[in-house]
């Protein structure tokens, strides 16, 4: 007959080390094997949304990534490229003036720095207001839209982008995300950056 482990705090703390020590491993080992899947998935949507933003490329636009400084900001650029030739610059801008808070952006300009595309990587705004900066007939006003000529601004502030009805700080939000990726492809090409619109009006949708 086997002998029963005397109950004693020195058993007790004992057998706590035991059970902490497996499950610390086995969370280690659960990690170390989800690690790749994860980044792995987390690449193919950085992907996704580059092919979407930029004409098509045959490169890994990850592997030509720049950083460049912009409001205080690190801004990612990715150069998608063709025959050795760019064919956009795949810019992650984002802010967190939207009505809900953070938006990012993947904005794709073209080698004349006019925008090709973009795609909403993420977003916290309003269901059926703020959160329609999703929507084909919002972002395809940008498709072609120069930043030199024209200002990424709404037009109740003086500028040439047409506002989500009820919902102007996603809007304003949006083109903020438009501006500071435009003032990166500017500072990567050690260019002067354009005016950033502000506007006071009171937060609601």
């Amino acid at each position: 007959m086997s002998q029963k482990l005397e109950s004693s705090l020195k058993n007790m703390v004992i057998v706590l080390f035991v059970i902490t020590f497996v499950a610390g491993i086995s969370l280690a080992l659960v990690q170390q094997i989800t690690l790749d899947p994860i980044n792995a998935a987390h690449q193919q949507k950085q992907i996704d949304a580059i092919s979407i933003v930029v004409p098509e490329f045959d490169n890994n636009p990850l592997d030509c990534c720049s950083k460049v400084a912009v409001d205080g900001d690190s801004v990612s650029i990715y150069k998608a490229t063709k025959n050795n030739e760019p064919v956009g610059y795949a810019i992650l801008s984002s802010t967190n003036s939207g009505f809900g808070g953070f938006v990012q952006v993947m904005v794709g300009l073209q080698p004349d720095g006019t925008i090709y595309n973009t795609s909403v990587v993420s977003h916290q705004e309003t269901p059926g207001l703020g959160d329609r900066m999703t929507t084909d007939k919002f972002r395809n006003q940008f498709q072609g839209f120069d930043c030199e000529k024209q200002k990424a601004i709404v037009k109740k502030d003086g500028g040439d982008v047409d506002a989500l009805t009820a919902a102007t700080i996603s809007s304003r939000a949006f083109c903020s995300t438009i501006r500071k990726a435009y003032n990166a492809y500017l500072a990567l090409n050690n260019q002067s950056t354009c005016t950033d619109g502000q506007s006071g009006a009171t937060k609601h949708e």
